[in-house]
């Protein structure tokens, strides 16, 4: 394959688990590509839904938003319903106006924490994007600028005391590597333990643009 149609094929293929929807998260961590896939791999899904939780955490509550998901989101999808969220607008600092998340086929939830502890009996599958922390947060920081420097301070901190208290990568059914050009997807740590379906062999795709 050319593109990531091998993965979008094999994730249609998976139970629903959540409702009629399978729901396919990209963790790892800031900075690390996880919206660049995931866009990806919406194209590849045929424009799958993608709810991004950076819509959902605040700067007063960075992983503390679980209840919340859980009420506007994976309750109505468990229905079959359409979800209705607001996304919080990270410079008025506050909730914008309403948004809909149907529940298509497969959805994909993407952001630090999609594959925390409390979310992970609503997956599917946990794709987890393999760049350790230290990298991941220069390229963060790089591609935002100093101006942000205060703001990444206090995100790494939160983020590696989440990280240490509810890991996701170990619980991971594939690790995404990206390459210089496309991405490596490795059978992730979460197999051994009896998680969802991953690949078999290493697998290496071309960008899907």
């Amino acid at each position: 394959m050319n593109d990531l149609s091998l993965l979008a094929r094999r994730l249609r293929t998976l139970s629903p688990s959540c409702g009629p929807v399978r729901l396919i998260a990209v963790d790892g961590h800031a900075g690390s590509g996880k919206s660049t896939f995931a866009a990806r791999l919406a194209a590849a899904l045929g424009d799958a839904p993608v709810l991004h939780l950076d819509d959902v955490a605040t700067h007063d509550s960075f992983f503390t938003w679980v209840d919340r998901l859980r009420e506007q989101v994976l309750v109505p999808l468990e229905r079959g319903e359409c979800a209705r969220y607001a996304p919080y607008d990270w410079t008025a600092r506050g909730f914008g106006a309403p948004r809909d998340l149907e529940p298509a086929p497969v959805v994909l939830i993407e952001g630090v924490g999609a594959g925390r502890r409390a979310l992970r009996p609503y997956l599917a599958r946990l794709l987890w994007m393999d760049l350790p922390a230290a990298r991941s947060w220069e390229r963060g920081r790089r591609r935002d600028g100093p101006a942000l420097s205060e703001f990444w301070d206090g995100w790494t901190a939160a983020e590696a005391e989440h990280f240490s208290a509810d890991p996701s990568r170990s619980q991971a059914d594939t690790l995404v590597r990206q390459l210089p050009v496309g991405y490596e997807l490795l059978e992730g740590p979460g197999t051994a333990a009896g998680t969802n379906h991953s690949v078999t062999d290493r697998e290496r795709v071309a960008p899907s643009y």
